[in-house]
């Protein structure tokens, strides 16, 4: 009987393990990885992170409302993994100065404005947990705007200026931009 058990035991585990298996590294992941990349005027900018879709959802808004992402918390900047952004140059971020590096950006959504912080933690693979606070570098103010037509799926992209770069961040209706140039 006891060998009857251990070998269900054993199975179940080791079913457990194909099934974790599968979805880690086969499986097409709900919100996939993206890279978006600027290089022009020896400016390279390179950020990391996962595109969620709105399927239907209500995605910034009042908690009681049950927005996917509440007014005033904490938002990853995308889905699974931290958010991560490399700067082959010091710059300007949104009128603060950035050594050249890699920093976990994330955001606090407003209504009106996003909040939009860099911070020395990263590596960190699952981006669910909110970063040290102690270790933000830089929080800048974004206003938001309405993007030209509903974003499906967030997206993170560039637009060259005179004066050097906008990163643009678009999810359903919302628009939120931050400059960057070189220093």
């Amino acid at each position: 009987m006891k060998k009857k058990i251990f070998i269900g035991i054993g199975v179940t585990f080791l079913l457990f393990v194909l099934w974790a298996v599968y979805g880690l590294f086969f499986a097409t992941p709900v919100s996939p990885p993206a890279t978006a990349v600027y290089n022009e005027g020896g400016l390279e900018i390179t950020v990391n992170y996962s595109q969620p879709s709105k399927k239907g959802r209500l995605i910034f808004g009042e908690e009681k409302e049950e927005a996917l992402q509440p007014f005033g918390k904490y938002w990853r900047l995308g889905a699974n993994a931290a958010t991560e952004i490399t700067f082959n140059k010091d710059v300007i971020f949104g009128g603060e100065p950035i050594k050249a590096g890699t920093y976990r950006m994330y955001a606090i959504p407003g209504a009106n404005a996003f909040k939009v912080i860099l911070n020395s933690e990263t590596g960190v693979f699952f981006g669910a947990a909110e970063p040290d606070n102690e270790l933000d570098v830089v929080t800048i103010e974004a206003p938001v705007e309405k993007p030209a037509a509903e974003v499906e799926t967030f997206t993170i992209g560039y637009s060259t200026t005179d004066t050097g770069v906008m990163i643009n961040f678009s999810w359903v209706e919302t628009l939120f931009t931050v400059p960057v140039a070189i220093q």
